[in-house]
């Protein structure tokens, strides 16, 4: 997996040894890793690097884990994996219920990680080898070029929305399959 293809994860834990091992298990295993020790500059990475993932702890030293997650799903349906000590059930459904996509209770072994982190890039589309997509789609007398983002119908351009564009690159990704109002809403115009 080149450089450019390789996932980029965000890894939120304010304790050393936990950041420590969990950034170093994904970088041994193919993944860029960025971290952050606060919710605050969790939130400024997400939005500034766009990661694939983000493994988030909920015990952060200025906001609560959970508030996280929520200000992320305001603008982003990255996938969020909690690594938190809190065994309480509340715990892990209010941090379910603000928008994480798994939940994994310290101690963990890094098999169980690196298993979890494979699930949810490859429930997202960005695992190996699925995240180097075509960059181009054909079907009959539509082009579309996903890299220079337009469409095209027998040579000429067509003049879409933002949205009409999104619309039209979720189907071509998506050919032969059956899509819900909800899943199509979701991944147009986010939560």
């Amino acid at each position: 997996m080149s450089e450019a293809t390789r996932p980029h994860i965000l890894v939120v834990e304010d304790d050393p040894a936990v950041r420590n091992l969990v950034t170093t298990a994904l970088g041994l295993h193919g993944y860029d890793v960025e971290k952050a020790e606060t919710g605050e500059l969790a939130i400024m990475e997400a939005a500034s690097r766009n990661p694939d993932l983000i493994m988030l702890d909920l015990g952060l030293p200025d906001i609560d884990g959970v508030e996280v997650i929520a200000k992320i799903r305001s603008w982003s349906a990255v996938p969020i994996i909690v690594i938190s000590a809190r065994i309480e059930d509340s715990d892990k459904i209010g941090a379910l219920d603000a928008g994480a996509d798994d939940y994994l209770t310290k101690p963990f072994s890094v098999e169980e990680l690196l298993a979890r982190v494979r699930a949810s890039l490859r429930r997202s589309g960005m695992a190996g080898t699925d995240a180097v997509e075509a960059s181009t789609f054909d079907n009959g007398p539509l082009h579309i070029d996903f890299a220079a983002g337009c469409a095209s119908v027998a040579g000429r351009e067509l003049q879409l929305t933002p949205t009409e564009y999104k619309l039209l690159a979720l189907l071509a990704k998506n050919v032969g399959k059956v899509l819900t109002h909800t899943f199509i809403t979701h991944e147009i115009w986010g939560t």
